[in-house]
């Protein structure tokens, strides 16, 4: 099992070691489970990890629903997957363990073991800790969350906000390949004329999934991953970040090891412990 170093991390590995040494096991259980039934959710639930951690850090503030007081929240403001799966999850945890586990805990272990049953990685160690926020505002994912348009550099600065490298952009952007992306994200380099960086085969692939916007027969469903994103082939016009790309795709094993160090530290991000916030009981809504 590989355990990735915590330096400046406030979390601690087997947090939920004496409270509920079941913890890791019961969401690894249930994650599997769901993966099983429906092999795109592996991706759902990284992308919700990321934008938990992006988005006033990992507190779990993506999974609360609308209020009466506040009907514009984290999750209104993109379309995100997962979040039936995440209470699923939640329930089988507080079954044997109420009030011990936090949302936020349990989004990171579920994102960890997606890339092993998902991605095919060998099990490494997710620090928990965290505590689950009582705050979500749709404004702070237009702020936090890079767009799929954004520049190298602006990339980079985006990363470097939230004490990550380029290393870390570059190893974390490899999860895409977990993943599927929506038309809407990448019509802009197909139409009205293909980016030439695209490889032109996979633009005539992708063109007869996603016609041209306004056409009859349009189809919302989701494609395949490989380099969808601007973003993603934004790392191909610097030297330095096209060769770890390269070196990423020629040796899966390092990267691996060098994207389960970049999951742990990406999930140390801002996050909420000791007696700051709460353990939810439902993973949407604040405790009463």
């Amino acid at each position: 099992m590989n355990t990735p170093s915590l330096a400046q991390s406030p979390l601690q590995y087997n947090f939920y070691g004496s409270s509920c040494p079941q913890a890791e096991s019961t969401v690894r259980s249930v994650t599997e489970g769901i993966i099983k039934n429906d092999t795109t959710m592996g991706a759902a639930l990284m992308r919700l990890f990321f934008h938990d951690c992006f988005v006033r850090g990992c507190d779990a503030s993506i999974l609360l629903d609308p209020t009466a007081n506040n009907t514009q929240v984290e999750k209104k403001a993109i379309a995100l997957r997962g979040y039936d799966a995440v209470n699923k999850i939640k329930a089988a945890v507080e079954s044997i363990c109420p009030g011990v586990v936090s949302c936020a805990d349990i989004l990171a272990f579920a994102a960890r073991d997606t890339a092993v049953v998902s991605g095919g990685f060998t099990t490494f160690d997710m620090p928990s800790g965290r505590r689950d926020g009582v705050v979500s505002k749709l404004f702070d994912v237009l702020q936090n969350i890079p767009s799929p348009i954004l520049k190298l550099p602006d990339l980079i600065n985006n990363f470097a906000a939230k004490g990550l490298t380029v290393d870390d952009l570059v190893t974390l952007s490899g999860a895409h390949s977990f993943g599927q992306a929506h038309c809407s994200v990448f019509n802009g380099r197909l139409y009205p004329t293909v980016d030439p960086t695209m490889n032109a085969t996979f633009a005539d692939a992708l063109k007869t999934v996603c016609p041209a916007p306004g056409t009859s027969g349009a189809d919302p469903n989701l494609v395949a991953g490989k380099v969808l994103f601007v973003s993603d082939q934004q790392l191909m016009n610097s030297t330095y970040t096209a060769a770890k790309v390269a070196n990423n795709s020629a040796d899966a094993a390092t990267w691996m090891g060098q994207f389960a160090a970049a999951l742990v530290k990406m999930g140390s991000i801002q996050v909420l412990t000791g007696t700051a916030g709460q353990v939810r009981k439902y993973c949407n809504v604040v405790n009463s």
